[in-house]
């Protein structure tokens, strides 16, 4: 892995994901560390990042102060022991917060993005925890998301959750580079559901010739009946004290979005781990 992208607002959830970040920056010297700050501003179409053409000369002074706190902050927060040794930089940008985090993990060429999520229930005046949902369902790269504290290194058991059904090489290649990454055990697990119900032989078959076809070492598998598939991904994991759940999501948008939901969406906000995720159409 050569690249991280952290959206980062200073708020705790997004601290732990920075942390966490670190964390994983260091298992690779060759690893940098983008820690990415957006200033939310109402701005006119002539206005470009770091740059201000027609606009109140108020306005300018207020931004100008706000750009330069923010970048103190950054630039003293990157001093700090924790950072030090490894390939980090900030980039401060202006706009809408989703758009920059979109284009930058394109700019940077970014193969991983961890942010923190306040949750269903969480404070959404932070950009970070307010578009998780939003670059989950259509960043091009995975995506962690977390809203505790959480130690790379006591993360031993992912749940991979499927249907396995449209399990593509390059997805599973993913989840397997993931595996390997963290050294952990890959719980494989298919819920059952009154909705989409399936037999045991046919879950077990399904789950054996996915484990064969891929070769997938270090795991086990299991069948978890619950009443919904996003709430039944998270109630195995808390059964089973895992430290982290890993599945895939579409990039489904208006109406589709609306009426079929997102499963890594739901799951994003009421896990209490890190969940990680992947774009199945990538």
């Amino acid at each position: 892995m050569n690249k991280i992208l952290v959206p980062f607002d200073f708020s705790d959830v997004a601290m732990n994901a920075l942390n966490f970040a670190v964390q994983l920056t260091k298992q690779n010297d060759s690893c940098e560390l983008v820690v990415l700050n957006v200033i939310e501003h109402p701005t006119p179409s002539s206005f470009k990042t770091m740059g201000v053409t027609d606009y109140d000369p108020l306005e300018n002074i207020y931004l100008k102060k706000l750009i330069d706190s923010v970048e103190a902050k950054l630039e003293e927060l990157l001093t700090q022991e924790p950072y030090q040794g490894i390939k980090a930089f900030y980039k401060l940008k202006i706009g809408n917060p989703y758009h920059e985090i979109s284009f930058e993990i394109n700019e940077e060429k970014a193969e991983l993005v961890v942010m923190g999520t306040a949750g269903a229930s969480g404070a959404d005046e932070y950009f970070v925890g307010s578009n998780a949902e939003r670059v989950v369902r259509r960043a091009q790269c995975p995506v962690i998301t977390l809203r505790e504290p959480s130690d790379v290194a006591e993360i031993n058991d992912i749940v991979f959750a499927s249907n396995f059904h449209d399990m593509t090489p390059n997805f599973v290649d993913h989840v397997l580079k993931l595996q390997k990454a963290l050294d952990a055990e890959l719980k494989i697990v298919k819920i059952n559901t009154p909705a989409n119900f399936t037999t045991t032989r046919h879950d077990h078959e399904l789950m054996d010739d996915f484990v064969k076809r891929f070769d997938i070492k270090n795991c086990s598998t299991s069948i978890y009946n619950y009443t919904n598939e996003e709430d039944g991904i998270v109630a195995f994991a808390e059964d089973i004290d895992a430290d982290m759940i890993a599945l895939g999501t579409h990039q489904r948008t208006g109406v589709g979005h609306f009426l079929l939901g997102s499963i890594a969406e739901d799951v994003v906000n009421h896990a209490k781990r890190p969940v990680w995720t992947f774009n199945l159409e990538h």
